[in-house]
């Protein structure tokens, strides 16, 4: 999907990245929607889970939970996230976060302006699921 005139996009509609911690979706980017200003996804972090200490030098980030619960660290400050939390990132700070519950934490991840997420899907350990497909680990390969 690369329509400059699309303004509604489904889970079904665009591809999966799918790491060993979970799964992203970005459903806002310059490629999908042609936003310009930010791109937008849903991040899934399964239980026990997390993602490593990384900054985006160019980009803030906001990360809002939408479920589920866990660490979130920013900068030397780690502090437990639930539900209707938000958290932001500046641009260059290092941030983590890490599922400490027992179901999936669910992120809506913004970065401003976009780009990050073109970094994410370029990651070795990434493996790309076609959209419309299930994002599981073996969809498209075994994520390594």
């Amino acid at each position: 999907m690369s329509d400059d005139e699309t303004r509604f996009v489904s889970p079904d509609d665009v591809e999966s990245l799918v790491f060993d911690w979970g799964v992203l979706k970005w459903l806002n980017t310059p490629e999908v929607t042609g936003s310009e200003r930010f791109s937008a996804g849903v991040v899934r972090l399964e239980p026990g889970k997390g993602h490593e200490r990384h900054d985006h030098p160019e980009s803030d980030e906001i990360l809002y939970v939408l479920d589920g619960e866990g660490e979130q660290t920013v900068g030397e400050e780690t502090r437990d996230i639930e539900a209707g939390e938000v958290v932001f990132v500046p641009r260059g700070v290092p941030h983590s976060t890490v599922n400490t519950g027992w179901k999936t934490l669910s992120l809506l991840a913004v970065y401003a302006p976009p780009g990050p997420e073109d970094e994410l899907r370029e990651m070795p350990e990434c493996t790309v699921v076609p959209p419309g497909e299930l994002p599981t680990r073996d969809a498209g390969g075994d994520g390594t």
